[in-house]
């Protein structure tokens, strides 16, 4: 039982610290909107990884490489529509805190929410992660019984979910400082956004590429 625990605590922990599309995005949604609509954020893990737990660990198991690559073309056309939308955003000089610009203060949570949700179903990391590493633990922990499977995604999700509470509250707090600085973060987390969503876009052409050269060889 505390293996199973101590596993899923550490992988929370490595998915709600490690650099990625939607840890900038929860960054992003931070600063510009606050902590009131950002803290939705906290539920995208789940409800993205309800329908891929199904999917990939009890029918398919392993998914075709061509779907993969299928995925990493359309996540990176995603993030870079997202990209776009914040260095629009910041070209306008939106103001963070005191006077914010009226078009973010439409933004709802739902559509946080939204684009979270379609962050994570289209990007191909949690595809792969649950395919590789969290799917045969779960299975494992299946094995043995279903309060090792709930203790498991407890602490796998708990430990998550805290971390993007965190990491909400910590730059909705930032939104004080000088605007300068933020206006710089927002940059940054634009271009940072515009290089995963390249990286992502390249991986999936490259895939197929390589596929088309395997297929035409023989």
């Amino acid at each position: 039982m505390l293996e199973f625990i101590s596993r899923g605590l550490q992988l929370g922990v490595t998915a709600g610290t490690g650099p990625g599309p939607f840890q900038t995005f929860t960054i992003n949604s931070a600063l510009t909107l606050g902590w009131r609509k950002a803290l939705i954020l906290c539920c995208v893990p789940i409800i993205t990884d309800i329908p891929l737990i199904i999917l990939i660990v009890f029918i398919l198991g392993a998914l075709p490489e061509p779907f993969i690559y299928g995925l990493q073309v359309v996540g990176g056309l995603f993030l870079l529509w997202i990209a776009w939308g914040i260095i629009q955003q910041w070209r306008k000089g939106t103001q963070i805190g005191g006077t914010v610009d009226a078009s973010l203060t439409q933004i709802s949570s739902l559509n946080v929410l939204r684009r979270g949700v379609m962050m994570g179903l289209l990007s191909p990391g949690p595809y792969l992660f649950w395919g590789t590493v969290n799917g045969p633990l779960l299975i494992k922990a299946l094995h043995l019984s279903l309060l090792h499977a709930a203790v498991f995604l407890i602490a796998f999700y708990g430990s998550f979910m805290i971390l993007i509470g965190l990491t909400v509250g910590i730059f909705d707090r930032l939104r004080q400082l000088d605007p300068r600085i933020i206006r710089g973060i927002l940059l940054f987390t634009a271009v940072l956004l515009t290089w995963f969503a390249l990286t992502t876009l390249w991986q999936g052409i490259d895939g197929w590429r390589g596929l088309l050269a395997a297929t035409t060889s023989r």
